[in-house]
């Protein structure tokens, strides 16, 4: 399962790392780990611990994160003026992530870098674009998968 990124603390630290790979319209960022917890607001004089629990009871975590993905997109409005277009290529990069179960865990971000040309796909979300996306992006990610 691919989990999402949601904080932007977590896309401001993988879009700080090295591009890993790029194309005429996309760019892919890698990085290994697992995105940040959100702060737990304490009340005050509220103890945190769990009065059933003791040291010699922990059991470790069920879930083991390290080789889970987490996907974050980036499709800038003044690359992708409709929303229609904005949201098929944020689908595209879904699916193309989910295509690839090789890609190594961690956070990935996949951004939109230019344009899809207005006078060769004329339609927000035509059939066209999809393609041209999808095959762009397949290109992209076995790219990315290489250069690790």
């Amino acid at each position: 399962m691919i989990g999402r990124i949601v904080r932007s603390a977590d896309f401001e630290r993988v879009l700080s790392a090295p591009t890993r790979a790029r194309s005429s319209h996309f760019a892919v960022h890698h990085l290994q780990g697992a995105p940040s917890l959100p702060s737990r607001r304490v009340i005050q004089g509220l103890s945190t611990e769990l009065s059933t629990e003791t040291s010699a009871t922990r059991q470790p975590a069920v879930d083991d994160l390290s080789g889970r993905i987490w996907l974050g997109a980036v499709v800038p409005k003044r690359h992708a003026r409709r929303a229609v277009t904005r949201s098929l290529l944020k689908r595209q990069i879904r699916s193309a992530v989910g295509r690839r179960p090789e890609l190594p865990g961690g956070l990935w971000v996949v951004r939109l870098r230019a344009p899809f040309s207005a006078e060769q796909f004329p339609s927000a979300a035509s059939g066209a674009l999809r393609a041209a996306a999808r095959s762009e992006l397949d290109a992209l990610l076995c790219a990315a998968f290489r250069a690790r």
